[in-house]
């Protein structure tokens, strides 16, 4: 049928960043700052959909992912190695930390409905629940393909995506004060949080992820209307789940909060016991979603930069999907807050962000690697201005982290 060619990894890349994180940011954003970063959230939306086409079209063209392409036209010598090894670390490394945050907000949202007990060996506390989710995630991944995993992600992002908008619209929020918080504001109180929300919507990972898979599903220059419709609706749905989330916990009232199952037992004196279980389920879901997509994402990468096979079948991605679903199961088992996991991923990312969006605005402007459809020079002027943004947040969240405290 005709409509399913403009169906592709765009509903991989919003279960991507619509995880534990994206909820767990944006109930604190809410919760500390009510309506007023949801121009954040705005900037956000544009950016990635900016970001994620050119990553789109760089893998369309190539049929290579982007860590593989960076490997492939960068210069043997300082710059290639020190390039790939940002690569590797950046989304290796934080996507193992992304993980544990996974797993461990998709248990916080299960806990709701049921619990498991934890089990204590030596110092290491083992919880059961983010067991039985890091075996929910790794069971898909080995036994799945990309087109099993994309409809039963494509199911729980829908569910998910409900669950969040109909909590936000029970709450009846005000309009007026509603648009006023797509009102830019930024000042030194709220400057981590506006480069967190940043950092949780336009991810690292998924530019690799995104670029990668769309060789799976197109192949030909005349496809990237495909790639455009499919991205646009898919990062515009999930940055509205996003701001739902936002004037949800603006909405709840809750002064002391430590993740986002704290938002949902709040809810109850507003809304109802229904509430809480709309709000544990779309977490459930989050955590699902994106522990499914973090390890996928991490294994392409490190797989294209050594030239390994990307199908998920192969013996190169399984272990790389094997290491990374192994390390965020130890980092959960740490004792570390879901919050503090998260919330330093989702500043880091913010961080590197613009050194890996300077590597697709060289490459979508090299004839040898797009041919005909290097950006316009419209394309170029938006993707500078959001990496000039991008690049200002992170400068100003190290100075405030190192000299501010």
């Amino acid at each position: 049928m005709t409509w399913r060619k403009y169906i592709g990894p765009g509903p991989l890349v919003a279960a991507a960043f619509i995880g534990p994180g994206t909820v767990t940011v944006c109930t604190l954003a809410g919760v500390t700052f009510g309506y007023e970063l949801l121009w954040a959230l705005a900037l956000s939306i544009v950016a990635t959909v900016v970001l994620q086409e050119m990553a789109a079209r760089i893998g369309l063209l190539t049929q290579k992912g982007l860590a593989a392409v960076i490997s492939e036209y960068l210069q043997k010598g300082i710059a290639r190695y020190f390039s790939i090894a940002l690569v590797l670390m950046a989304i290796v490394i934080g996507n193992a930390a992304y993980e544990a945050g996974n797993i461990s907000g998709g248990a916080l949202g299960a806990e709701l409905f049921f619990h498991l007990p934890n089990l204590n060996i030596g110092q290491f506390k083992i919880s059961l629940m983010n067991f039985l989710i890091g075996s929910i995630a790794l069971l898909l991944l080995l036994t799945g393909n990309f087109k099993t995993i994309t409809n039963y992600l494509t199911v729980l992002v829908i569910l998910m995506s409900l669950a969040f908008l109909i909590t936000a619209i029970l709450l009846n929020p005000n309009l007026y004060e509603l648009l006023s918080g797509f009102v830019p504001r930024v000042s030194s109180a709220n400057i981590l949080n506006i480069i967190a929300l940043i950092g949780t919507t336009v991810v690292p990972y998924n530019l690799f992820l995104h670029s990668t898979l769309v060789g799976k599903k197109w192949n030909k220059p005349t496809d990237i209307k495909y790639i455009r419709f499919d991205t646009v609706v898919s990062v515009v749905v999930g940055g509205l789940v996003s701001m739902a989330i936002v004037v949800t916990a603006s909405s709840g009232k809750i002064l002391s909060i430590e993740s986002a199952a704290d938002l949902a037992v709040g809810l109850e004196t507003l809304l109802g016991s229904y509430a809480k279980y709309f709000m544990a389920f779309g977490l459930f879901s989050a955590g699902v979603t994106s522990a499914i997509t973090a390890p996928l994402a991490g294994a392409m990468v490190i797989c294209g930069c050594f030239g390994w096979s990307t199908e998920i079948q192969s013996a190169a991605m399984r272990l790389s999907i094997l290491i990374i679903l192994g390390l965020g199961l130890v980092f959960s088992s740490l004792g570390i807050k879901p919050i503090e996991l998260i919330s330093w991923a989702q500043i880091s990312n913010g961080i590197l962000l613009p050194l890996l969006s300077a590597y697709i605005l060289w490459l979508v402007n090299k004839k040898s690697v797009m041919k005909d459809h290097v950006n316009t020079l419209s394309m170029n002027i938006l993707g500078g201005v959001i990496w000039l943004i991008t690049l200002t947040l992170g400068v100003w969240s190290i100075y405030k982290v190192i000299f501010m405290g």
